[in-house]
């Protein structure tokens, strides 16, 4: 669900809290301080961010039926 401490300063580049909290607002990163005082940053948001798909926003597929004879 959020990133984890090594994932977040492996994607800010710092180590610090409050760099890190810098670093996500330069970038237009969304993010949430924790009680702990620790950014803390969804999965979701950076992979979209990141041009990927995550399964949460794939749109759900119709299915189709293909009946024997019927044009294509």
């Amino acid at each position: 669900m959020f990133l984890s401490d090594a994932e977040l300063r492996e994607l800010t580049g710092y180590q610090k809290p409050s760099a890190q909290k810098r670093w996500l607002e330069a970038q237009a990163i969304a993010f949430l301080v924790g009680g702990d005082g620790l950014p803390k940053v969804l999965r979701a948001v950076v992979v979209a961010r990141l041009g990927g798909s995550s399964v949460a926003s794939a749109e759900p597929r119709e299915p189709r039926l293909r009946l024997p004879g019927s044009a294509r």
